[in-house]
């Protein structure tokens, strides 16, 4: 990748050093992981994503090669491919997000709405994205896309709904606005006092946002209880105790690339047994079988609503690709 090519897309010129340009097996290593290959996406261009990431974290300044590993590290290395890909608008890309991620936005929007993801509002206000998403300029694909301003750091899916969330407010706040001028000269004649509150209004909640995290960390405890004990012990070494690999493996008598598998073992298990207890709905919120599994969509939201309400990184803990990198100290939250 040419320094000319890194200064097109905002990461530097001749004479802004890349902060990548001496990681290149680094960048290697995590665009194998991304898969990225799987949307024709090219290695260089994923190059230039983790710098756009590297450059918003560490605000172009250089950081330590072990600072910046961890960071690139703990990155969704598959979801910014993703994105990078759907930016650079290959056909695979795009066809995979919108099979994986259309009926999730119009779900959100449902809930944001509360009315039904299949209601027209709904398909509105989810699809209302795709074009600024895609980065159209006159009918081409451009360099404009919204994806470019995913770094990876939180899920697709969250990035996503945030996205969507902000559309909403500022809908209402625009119409809000529409009203004020037709309403002004009532309000000259009538002041209120109230008007700061409704000025800026927030987003409407999610009506069963409570039920889904119910459901979701009953799920989960069950899960958890059903663990093997050597099992439940490595997962309060790592995300209670925040030891590391290495401190793990000494007291388990465990090397830390065991201790890096076996985690990953039962992480992949945990959200296999929980996202299957919730679609057969094997746990329903009073105990009973009264109520229908949730949809693909509604399970989604329960690890969306759950990662934000509970005190662990849900992402980290059940992310497959996860792979907790051994440190020094202790481990960041």
């Amino acid at each position: 990748m040419s320094q000319g090519e890194a200064g097109k897309d905002g990461h530097g010129t001749g004479s802004t050093p890349r902060l990548l340009a001496e990681h290149q097996t680094l960048v290697d290593r995590l665009f194998a992981e991304s898969e990225g290959y799987c949307w024709k996406l090219t290695r260089d261009r994923f190059e230039l994503a983790l710098e756009r990431s590297a450059r918003k974290r560490f605000c172009g300044e250089p950081a330590l090669p072990k600072t910046l590993e961890d960071y690139l590290g703990a990155l969704h290395l598959r979801d910014l491919a993703l994105a990078s890909a759907c930016a650079e608008g290959h056909p695979e890309a795009w066809e995979y997000f919108m099979a994986t991620y259309r009926g999730y936005l119009r779900a959100s929007a449902g809930a944001m709405l509360r009315c039904s993801a299949t209601a027209p509002a709904a398909s509105d206000l989810a699809d209302s994205l795709f074009t600024d998403l895609y980065g159209l300029s006159e009918g081409q694909p451009a360099e404009r896309s919204l994806f470019r301003y995913f770094h990876g750091r939180s899920s697709l899916k969250t990035w996503l709904r945030a996205v969507l969330a902000q559309r909403h407010v500022d809908a209402i706040r625009a119409g809000r606005r529409f009203t004020g001028l037709q309403d002004e000269p009532e309000r000259a004649r009538n002041t209120r006092r109230d008007a700061p509150d409704s000025a800026h209004p927030p987003s409407p909640p999610d009506p069963h946002r409570e039920r889904y995290v119910t459901l979701f960390t009953r799920t989960l405890t069950i899960a958890l209880g059903l663990l093997a004990r050597g099992d439940n012990e490595r997962l309060r070494l790592y995300y209670v105790e925040e030891l590391t690999l290495a401190e793990i493996g000494r007291k388990l008598d465990e090397h830390e690339s065991s201790v890096s598998r076996n985690l990953e073992r039962i992480r992949r298990q945990l959200r296999q047994d929980v996202e299957e207890a919730l679609r057969n709905n094997r746990i329903a919120a009073n105990g009973s079988s009264s109520e229908p599994g949730l949809s693909e969509e509604e399970i989604s939201l329960c690890f969306e609503y759950a990662s934000e309400d509970a005190p662990i990184d849900l992402d980290n803990l059940f992310s497959p690709q996860s792979q907790p990198n051994p440190k020094a100290g202790r481990r960041e939250p």
